[in-house]
């Protein structure tokens, strides 16, 4: 933050701070008396009167401690612009010492864990218990609290993997994320309207769900020119590059015509964010022995 705004914050707190006081000083200057009396102030409404009473004490002394509480927390605290407090907190130190707690009195057993290979690590219920919980914190946004996944996240606990369920492709995966990226029309950039439809009546095919037999048909020949170099010839997909399987009913971004029209018209684009740095090694390997199990 710059100077200027700084000094800004600084006096639009004190400010507020000191306000408060002199608003309540000045009420209280004011009173014409230190008791509860029948006197009014000479306002009256529809036959109620307002009495000329002084603030109660318990509400003035209340408001003075909370006034006095403000400026020392400012002390303490930051909260004044670039003013970091005399304790010098801030929530990166109080994150950095937790995790350092929790790093002394779970650091042990996540090293064990993190010795056990992941198929028998998956077999573990304790171990399966805190992979739950990783997996709760650091993966539950994007595919569901169940690991089902959603529109453009994938489903975990079937057998359809983009990059592979073997523990090894679920480690790279959580250690160094994933990028995805379908352009639009393929491998044809001149592909047209006509052929879209064709190659989206193709893909349908393989479930018996074509609407026009005939653009079916001729929708191979789009395929192989313009899909085939990355679902492969069979459209059984490709694990090393992300491409899905077309022949099966995992469909990351819907089935129907509509849906894998717009994904052969636009393109899609998908990204996993990469773990490593955010957890440790031997948390990634609970997470993904606790990813493994979901489908095994």
């Amino acid at each position: 933050m710059s100077t200027f705004w700084s000094i800004w914050v600084s006096v639009i707190v004190l400010g507020t701070i000191f306000g408060c006081w002199w608003l309540l000083l000045a009420t209280r200057k004011n009173q014409t008396t230190n008791t509860e009396t029948d006197q009014t102030t000479g306002h009256s409404f529809d036959g109620i009167e307002e009495l000329d009473n002084p603030l109660p004490k318990w509400w003035f002394y209340l408001f003075v401690g909370t006034c006095i509480f403000a400026l020392g927390y400012l002390a303490l605290y930051p909260g004044l612009g670039n003013f970091k407090g005399l304790l010098g907190w801030t929530q990166q130190n109080q994150w950095e010492a937790e995790v350092q707690q929790a790093e002394a009195k779970y650091g042990e057993l996540y090293a064990r864990y993190g010795q056990t290979p992941v198929p028998e690590l998956a077999k573990n219920e304790d171990a399966l218990k805190m992979g739950q919980r990783l997996f709760a914190n650091n993966c539950a946004l994007c595919h569901g609290s169940a690991a089902r996944g959603a529109v453009g996240f994938p489903n975990l606990t079937d057998n359809a993997w983009l990059y592979g369920g073997k523990p090894e492709n679920i480690l790279t995966t959580i250690h160094k994320g994933r990028n995805g990226a379908m352009p639009a029309k393929g491998l044809m950039p001149d592909m047209t309207a006509e052929q879209m439809d064709q190659v989206v009546n193709y893909v349908l095919s393989f479930s018996g769900r074509e609407k026009d037999a005939e653009a079916a048909k001729a929708g191979a020949a789009v395929f192989a020119q313009g899909c085939a170099g990355c679902h492969g010839a069979d459209a059984r997909g490709n694990q090393q590059i992300g491409a899905p399987n077309l022949t099966d009913d995992a469909w990351l971004y819907g089935s129907t015509y509509d849906w894998i029209e717009e994904t052969v018209t636009y393109g899609r684009q998908n990204h996993m964010p990469p773990q490593e740095g955010r957890l440790s090694d031997d948390q990634i390997h609970i997470l993904a022995a606790y990813v493994y199990s979901l489908s095994n």
